[in-house]
């Protein structure tokens, strides 16, 4: 319930190395929306034909998934971070959050104002793109561009390579940086605040349990329950951006 925001509101207070793991439903608040929900894009495209094999390994692939991308990418373009982005922002510039580690790919984290440095994209950045051969990096503004002037699976201007997206597609392997890097925050957390996920994604959902066996507080604020509710310290039922507002105000009143 939000009224145990207060509660939330004390223990980031409290907390030297307070970590936040955030997952779909902070995009959602910003109208981006989520694949797996009915009606969402997995109702209308097949998931399977979205596969990093299918996307190396055939022109075909490719010209599918950018299909997709033409779809989805104004919606991220058009989004805006809402109250929840905002208030992770306000925490990390009163020294009250360590990182955010992400699920989310539509970089309004950082559009919110979380330094780049302080955010940890498991999943990628559908803001951008490179080539897979000679590494040249392009927006996805650039990418759609090409898209909308025809030309179906856009290769590098510089080498005629592949261009991918800077998201992880299904099959292909987590990022290892960022993966060993989340890992090393969630073990130094005391505090671990899941915001909008529904921890069945893995390998990105093993994180807060790094966190919690490392004797983190673990707090999990989503709407619907989640695996791991039943180990957690504390558990919000609410919407992110009312629960992470009502956390930053609880704590406005008390400084």
């Amino acid at each position: 319930m939000i009224g145990d925001a207060p509660r939330l509101a004390e223990l980031f207070r409290g907390a030297r190395t307070p970590v936040v793991f955030t997952g779909a439903g902070v995009s959602t608040e910003s109208g981006i929306p989520d694949f797996r929900s009915p009606g969402g894009i997995w109702d209308r495209f097949d998931p399977n034909e979205f596969t990093y094999a299918n996307f190396i390994g055939s022109l075909e692939g490719r010209r599918k998934y950018w299909e997709l991308g033409r779809v989805t990418y104004p919606v991220i373009r058009a989004a805006r971070p809402n109250a929840a982005h905002v208030a992770l922002a306000e925490l990390h510039r009163r020294g009250r959050l360590d990182c955010c580690i992400t699920q989310n790919i539509d970089n309004l984290h950082q559009a919110a104002g979380l330094p780049p440095e302080k955010v940890i994209e498991l999943h990628g950045n559908a803001t951008r793109a490179r080539c897979l051969a000679c590494g040249a990096a392009y927006t996805r503004d650039e990418v759609h561009v090409w898209l909308e002037a025809g030309d179906g699976v856009p290769a590098c201007p510089a080498c005629g390579g592949i261009v991918k997206p800077a998201t992880v597609l299904f099959g292909e392997a987590m990022p290892a940086r960022e993966m060993a890097e989340a890992e090393r925050r969630a073990r130094q957390a005391d505090l671990f605040v899941v915001v909008g996920s529904s921890l069945v994604v893995y390998p990105a959902a093993y994180i807060p349990v790094h966190a919690k066996h490392a004797g983190a507080t673990l707090v999990i604020v989503n709407l619907a329950p989640t695996p791991l509710d039943e180990r957690a310290d504390l558990v919000i039922r609410g919407q992110a951006g009312h629960v992470m507002g009502a956390v930053v105000a609880g704590m406005e009143r008390c400084s």
